[in-house]
């Protein structure tokens, strides 16, 4: 179960002294406007750019009629949520935003099982791009099959395209009808003709959606290339309830004796900090009680923090899981991680908790970005799930930290650079977790001191990135804390 750190509860409690529109007794009964008094007064308290949005300051409304009447304004929570988050767009001409990941829910139990990886889902996990420059059609491809799904059992695989589902061209305004509200669904595949255009192939493949619960670790393997037994570990999701599962696979990696470890996230769009600090610790082992990363929240709560909270902050290497199992770790002082424009949050913390430390090579692409978290706020008075209201299950999951890591950098939002860049495409895709693959095999070249595979050039341009099956959920980019660590 989700839940929120001992020190924003700590906060929250002592920092329950609004004006009076904090009191959902003072609103009027209607349920929206509770769902609304809620939004506001949690945005207010723990939204990190709460001081940057005049909406949320704390002498906005001069009496709780000016209150209420702002509330009555909005009759769907979640423009109201929407319109108070730091989105600046005059600033930003090109369309971007401050505040790209806050989100809102209207029932909680859905959020809880996303945050932990499990989803309705036909087991693809894809991504769509624009057919061509200028168009609206999209096409979409495979990037990996999730185990024990329908997809699973039936006639696709990574690398297979599709541009129809249930016969409909795939466009800008109805992917999401078509791949998201449909419980089953049928894709019309294609392929690339001799010239690079896409065309449909004649196959088609019929999938249900059932709920899935995904094992980050898609792929845990050994290979051998001249005196170097190099470790590959493929893991897609920082899911705190497969932090055991993740301690085994590296419990395997350490008794083959690997030399060296590629760990691959180019997929992994983030998760639990907690989770991150594990799998650094696996990775390292030799940083026991150093800082790893530590978080900033808004200047309301940091006002509230003192000396002994300061620490609840840090997130420190250590050697035991959360259940107080030894860890088993691999002393490495160089690690090589794969990345692409779809790695984000809990990844990139890796990446930059990381590098104070050992030597980190980054292979493929730049990163998303995400140098910022959240936690689930609940309607209760603690804003845990304590007490809470049982009148509607609405959740936000709003931005509420920035984190840094041990030498107290942070900055990279425009995304973390790789070492040695390589774009992944998906005509030359190759089978993961296989030495000839691209992105491995570059990564596998930088170990051995050996020639990489020649990547064949694809005829044209990329196809112009449109949106991937983890960024079409809400929680695909998540960094969000739960239950503390224990040294």
């Amino acid at each position: 179960m989700k839940k929120v750190s001992r020190i924003l509860v700590l906060m929250f409690l002592t920092a329950f002294s609004l004006q009076s529109c904090e009191d959902s007794d003072d609103i009027a009964s209607p349920k929206d406007l509770q769902i609304n008094n809620f939004i506001w007064r949690g945005l207010n308290e723990v939204y990190l750019w709460q001081a940057d949005v005049p909406n949320l300051a704390d002498n906005r409304f001069a009496s709780q009629e000016d209150f209420n009447a702002f509330l009555k304004g909005y009759s769907k929570p979640e423009d109201l949520f929407q319109d108070l988050l730091n989105k600046p767009e005059s600033k930003y001409p090109n369309g971007g935003a401050i505040d790209r990941f806050s989100w809102i829910v209207d029932d909680y139990s859905v959020l809880e099982q996303e945050l932990n990886g499990i989803t309705k889902n036909s087991g693809i996990d894809f991504r769509l791009s624009y057919i061509e420059e200028g168009s609206d059609n999209l096409v979409g491809y495979v990037r990996y099959i999730i185990p024990n799904s329908d997809a699973s059992k039936k006639d696709i695989k990574r690398g297979d395209l599709f541009t129809k589902v249930n016969g409909i061209q795939l466009t800008v305004s109805n992917y999401q009808k078509l791949l998201l509200d449909s419980d089953s669904y049928t894709l019309s595949l294609a392929g690339f003709n001799d010239s690079g255009a896409i065309v449909l192939n004649g196959k088609s493949v019929s999938l249900t959606k059932t709920t899935l619960e995904e094992n980050p670790i898609l792929i845990n393997k050994v290979i051998s290339s001249g005196n170097h037994s190099i470790g590959y570990l493929m893991y897609n999701g920082f899911y705190n309830e497969y932090d055991d599962a993740l301690n085994q696979a590296f419990s395997q990696l350490k008794t083959s004796g690997i030399t060296d470890l590629v760990l691959d996230l180019r997929y992994n769009g983030g998760g639990d900090v907690h989770s991150s600090t594990l799998l650094a610790s696996m990775i390292t082992g030799q940083f026991k009680g150093q800082v790893f990363s530590q978080r900033q929240y808004n200047p309301k709560q940091m006002a509230l923090i003192n000396e002994e909270d300061l620490e609840s902050l840090k997130e420190r290497f250590t050697n035991k899981t959360n259940s107080g199992a030894a860890l088993n770790s691999l002393n490495l002082n160089t690690i090589y991680i794969i990345t692409t424009d779809n790695t984000a949050s809990a990844s990139e913390l890796i990446i930059n908790g990381l590098k104070p430390y050992v030597n980190v090579i980054q292979i493929g692409e730049t990163t998303v970005g995400k140098n910022v978290g959240s936690n689930t706020i609940y309607d209760s008075p603690s804003f845990s799930k304590a007490k809470i209201n049982p009148t509607h299950k609405y959740a936000m999951q709003p931005l509420t930290f920035k984190i840094t890591n041990a030498d107290n950098f942070g900055d990279y939002t425009a995304g973390l650079a790789p070492t040695f860049a390589q774009e992944e495409r998906v005509r030359t895709y190759g089978v993961l977790g296989d030495p000839s693959e691209p992105l491995l095999n570059l990564a596998i070249s930088r170990i051995t001191g050996s020639a990489s595979k020649r990547v064949q050039s694809e005829k044209g341009p990329a196809l112009p990135y449109f949106a991937d099956s983890k960024s079409m959920r809400r929680f695909g980019r998540e960094m969000y804390i739960d239950s503390p660590l224990k040294n």
